[in-house]
């Protein structure tokens, strides 16, 4: 406590300058943990993403924005609907080099007094399904059963509450863990419900009706497995020329896209840390060179006082330290609040799939960003803890008389 006494004094007689070294350290530790915590989320929301589709292909109507609505409700939530005779499934299953296929009906609510909220509906075959059963699978251990739903970790609901759509009451099963995806706001349901639901729909005027004239018998989009050994940019030319109205998206290419995009954010967050640190450190130069003049008469002074060289040096560079941790805590903490609270706006602004690491992961990168925030503080203040250390006394105090 005696070693650590004189510094905190120090500290405490000259507000102005540790204000300044902790602030400058707290704007280095900020870009470090909050840029290691966004780049990260990408990463896990990129993964998860992957996992989620769990799709060589997907089939959907030929409508030109359909591959625009798919991709902004697999990453956004965008609420859309699009249709296409039910009967496109068979044609898909009979294609050659498919191993699986399951449908999908979607369905959006209206933010309405017969409506809970505005979401997206989506409808599934639990027998068949293999993109969204597994997932379910985790948080719901039985079939589920009609007029039941299970809604993704972002919509405002309770397990148990019942969720209104179209003034149908659908009681709510489950509530499914976070994929950093726009399938988090999403509502899940078997078909019969989803048909109970879309006969709901048009009762209040929403139209979901196709060329074919058929009200009822429609699907939105069907997830396709390639057989194992078969080429997926074969099977997807296939489904392509044997499924009439309709347009075989490869979901390799989908995320190729997604992955780009996630790598252009990356590059631009690490330019952007780099700029910060090379900033922060020549500012710091710059303090701690003025730092020079300014404390020759003082550590003089301790010099007459029989204080080393060596015990001098020790003393400065604590002081450093001390203002570099206090700036890093500082630093974190405030990336902490700038970033958890508005992961969904991070996600909507991007555009991209984002996913907050685990607690213990979110610890680790909040070390790591300390530790070297002070680091860098203690190698910017090396130099001049040097330089400060050589003061002659004597000299120093003939010269301010």
């Amino acid at each position: 406590m005696k070693c650590i006494s004189p510094v905190i004094r120090n500290l405490t007689r000259k507000p102005g300058r540790t204000t300044a070294l902790v602030l400058l350290t707290a704007f280095l530790a900020l870009s470090v943990f909050s840029g290691t915590v966004v780049v990260s989320s990408l990463r896990q929301g990129l993964g998860s993403m992957e996992n989620r589709l769990g799709a060589d292909i997907i089939v959907v109507p030929a409508e030109a924005e359909s591959k625009a609505s798919l991709k902004n409700l697999l990453l956004q939530g965008t609420i859309g609907t699009f249709y296409m005779d039910a009967s496109a499934l068979e044609k898909v299953r009979e294609t050659e080099g498919v191993e699986k296929a399951s449908a999908q009906v979607f369905l959006s609510s209206m933010k309405a007094d017969c409506c809970s909220v505005k979401v997206q509906v989506i409808g599934f075959e639990p027998e068949n399904d293999f993109v969204v059963q597994p997932w379910i699978s985790e948080s719901l251990n039985r079939p589920l059963e009609d007029m039941e739903v299970v809604v993704g970790c972002r919509v405002e609901t309770d397990v148990g509450n019942n969720f209104r759509i179209y003034d149908r009451n659908c009681k709510v099963v489950a509530k499914l863990a976070a994929t950093g995806t726009g399938l988090d706001t999403a509502v899940y349901c078997n078909m019969e419900t989803v048909h109970m639901l879309l006969q709901a729909a048009e009762e209040k005027g929403i139209t979901h009706k196709i060329d074919s004239g058929n009200d009822s018998d429609v699907v939105s989009a069907i997830y396709v497995k390639v057989l194992p050994g078969s080429d997926p940019g074969l099977v997807n030319n296939r489904l392509n020329g044997h499924v009439r109205k309709a347009t075989a998206i490869r979901t390799a290419g989908m995320m190729t896209e997604v992955a780009d995009s996630l790598s252009g954010v990356s590059k631009t967050v690490a330019v952007l840390i780099a700029a910060v640190w090379i900033l922060a450190l020549v500012i710091l130069l710059i303090v701690f060179g003025m730092m020079v003049n300014e404390r020759r008469r003082e550590l003089a002074v301790f010099r007459l006082l029989g204080m080393s060289r060596k015990m001098l040096s020790g003393m400065i560079l604590k002081e450093t330290a001390l203002c570099s941790f206090a700036g890093a805590l500082c630093g974190v903490t405030l990336g902490a609040v700038l970033i958890f609270p508005f992961t969904t706006l991070i996600e909507t602004s991007l555009k991209l799939p984002y996913l907050s690491p685990a607690p213990g992961t979110v610890i680790l990168y909040a070390v790591f960003a300390v530790t070297v925030t002070v680091l860098a503080g203690c190698m910017a203040g090396t130099r001049t803890a040097s330089r400060l250390s050589r003061v002659d006394p004597g000299t120093t105090l003939r010269e301010g008389a």
